[in-house]
């Protein structure tokens, strides 16, 4: 007979052994312990509340990080990572900096980003806007996440349970996926979303806009 393993601990273990991780080596160990939840928030990676919780009597409160477990699969454990680290540097700010009104990423969280190794994209790609508010970020190659992260990953971090897709969901996934495209403006980095194909122009360069992908 096999012995019948508990997923919860094997899927909240390893996060929060990684925060802990990320917090000492990141940020010195300054951040209050947090609330690590699992969260299908559409089109979103993760996401931080600030003082979200608070205990039974009333007396504490704490943080949650958010992370979409949708995207684990797809994602790979060093990018799970990333965004685990991202959404830290909004509690960094939360309790050391200035942070702006809710949902848009600053020049101070962006300073912080990049201190640890993560450079602010809205695309998710090099050269993307470093403030606004919807953004994700590149891995700096060699840089201080980077190198923390291989080593967390090298002594044995892993996601132990991911989502399980189905042949037709995978189908539906990828058809929603193809039914809007990114556009950009290669001169103002002006946005859009059009069906594939679509020929547009930017009104202030009067340039088309390229196709681009990006990081949800």
């Amino acid at each position: 007979m096999k012995t019948k393993l508990d997923p919860i601990p094997q899927s909240y273990g390893p996060l929060r052994r990684a925060w802990k991780v990320l917090n000492r080596e990141l940020f010195a160990g300054e951040l209050p312990p947090c609330l690590i939840t699992l969260q299908r928030r559409k089109r979103s990676l993760g996401y931080f509340a600030g003082r979200r919780f608070e205990s039974a009597d009333g007396v504490h409160l704490t943080d949650e990080i958010a992370l979409n477990p949708t995207y684990f699969a797809s994602s790979g454990a060093k990018d799970v990572l990333s965004t685990l680290a991202h959404e830290q540097a909004h509690q960094w700010q939360q309790h050391f900096g200035k942070p702006s009104r809710s949902g848009y990423h600053n020049r101070q969280w962006a300073a912080k980003m990049r201190e640890i190794g993560l450079i602010p994209s809205d695309t998710g790609r090099p050269g993307g806007k470093m403030t606004g508010p919807r953004m994700s970020h590149c891995i700096e190659d060699g840089g201080l996440f980077d190198r923390v992260a291989d080593r967390l990953i090298a002594k044995g971090f892993l996601l132990a349970y991911v989502e399980r897709t189905t042949t037709a969901e995978g189908k539906l996934t990828l058809k929603k996926r193809l039914s809007k495209t990114h556009y950009r403006c290669g001169c103002c980095g002006q946005n859009a979303w059009a069906k594939p194909g679509a020929k547009l122009i930017c009104g202030d360069c009067h340039e088309q806009l390229a196709t681009e992908t990006t990081r949800t």
